[in-house]
């Protein structure tokens, strides 16, 4: 019997699979031209079982597997940083490093960088993809021209480049208008009056005439940001092929600011990426924040041929660091040092600590966990030491006997 695509649908989506499975499923049935709605019923009915089977067992310690799973090959990660995907302009941590920054939590990873999508036109045609190029990277005094310091008449000269300038300002045809832009930003930034002795080029200098005002003026010129983002200091831009065959250009940044990228006109906010864990969760929430983590983690790994760890024991990490709806860490200041059992966060870090504060507080263990019943030396309420067995007698006619 022939399958349509409403059949085909209607007998994935039937099935218990998570999203992530079916996607799969359908791209299969698609790559092998599968046409028959039997062989697809099959396929997905196959998948299923298989899924069913692997599922872990009730009472499976899986914390403890996703920690030896990922540990393990944790050891063999290099302490390098590579090149970001084949873009050899930027670097961006990678191996062991960026995995510890990812499990920490850090505020701000030491190459923060975000891959910028576009659409439409800005996707295709380089001209309007470098419009929002100059809309992103930050346009600082000295990629404009060259400035220099008159000492005897005390005043900072600005001479600007008018190719460079309609370059950045590509939708702006007149150079006097531009000019007149940066020269505003100056007198705002600065507190000072300027003063156009030619059309591209720009003085000022300090109220009271000071060669260390006069220095001064000229290094907070170099911090003044004309146009772009503040906290992007360069952009590489890239074609690349889409999933369909076709290319499409690509924005790499050194430096981020997620939320101020997706505003940009032009950009494709469903499909931009940044690699700050916490800018992502402020812009879009924590399931996004979630997902970061689990294709970081996983990129990460795979960079260093370690792409064989399994993504559920990923996904569990970021479950923990992320199921109270803010990101925590694994570490004493997070999701250890905060566990409900006094044992298990003594077991952790800074141990004379843990068990005075709990003994002042009158703290109590329940010995839930793992850690601490190794401590006390009990069975591990985990597998077979979840389950209680005892003798004990039955009545059985009248009789007392023993229980089968």
């Amino acid at each position: 019997m022939a399958a349509t695509q409403d059949d085909v649908k209607t007998v994935v989506e039937g099935t218990d699979l998570p999203r992530r499975l079916k996607d799969e499923v359908y791209r299969v049935i698609e790559e092998k031209g599968v046409s028959d709605l039997d062989t697809a019923t099959e396929i997905a009915e196959r998948v299923e079982d298989r899924y069913i089977d692997t599922r872990v067992d009730p009472l499976d310690p899986v914390g403890t597997v996703s920690a030896q799973s990922i540990g393990e090959p944790g050891t063999q990660m290099t302490m390098n940083t590579f090149h970001y995907a084949g873009v050899a302009e930027i670097d961006v941590t990678q191996g062991l490093p960026r995995l510890i920054e990812l499990v920490d939590a850090r505020k701000t990873p030491d190459t923060p960088m975000m891959t910028v999508y576009l659409e439409d036109e800005y996707a295709t045609d380089r001209e309007r993809a470098h419009e929002v190029v100059w809309k992103v990277e930050a346009t600082r005094v000295l990629a404009l021209g060259d400035v220099s310091t008159n000492v005897a008449d005390m005043l900072v000269r600005i001479d600007l480049n008018e190719e460079t300038l309609h370059e950045r300002w590509p939708t702006v045809d007149a150079t006097e208008e531009i000019v007149g832009e940066i020269a505003a930003t100056i007198e705002g930034d600065l507190g000072v009056e300027t003063a156009r002795p030619q059309p591209t080029v720009i003085e000022f200098g300090p109220e009271e005439p000071s060669y260390r005002g006069l220095l001064q003026l000229v290094e907070e010129l170099r911090d003044i940001v004309f146009k772009g983002i503040d906290e992007v200091n360069r952009v590489v831009i890239r074609k690349e092929e889409t999933d369909d065959g076709d290319e499409e250009f690509v924005l790499y940044t050194e430096g981020s600011a997620f939320g101020k990228v997706l505003d940009i006109e032009g950009v494709d906010a469903s499909r931009a990426t940044c690699n700050n864990i916490h800018e992502v969760h402020r812009q879009l929430g924590i399931e996004a924040a979630r997902e970061t983590i689990i294709e970081e983690t996983m990129n990460t790994l795979e960079e260093q041929g370690l792409g064989d760890v399994n993504i559920r024991h990923l996904m569990l990490v970021a479950d923990i660091m992320t199921n109270r709806g803010e990101i925590e860490s694994i570490g004493r200041h997070g999701i250890s040092g905060n566990k409900d059992s006094v044992l298990a966060r003594a077991a952790f870090e800074v141990t004379v600590n843990h068990l005075l504060d709990a003994a002042i507080h009158g703290e109590v263990d329940d010995l839930d966990g793992v850690t601490e019943n190794v401590i006390v030396g009990k069975p591990i309420r985990l597998g077979t030491g979840d389950v209680n067995l005892r003798m004990g007698t039955v009545e059985r006619d009248g009789k007392r006997a023993d229980a089968d």
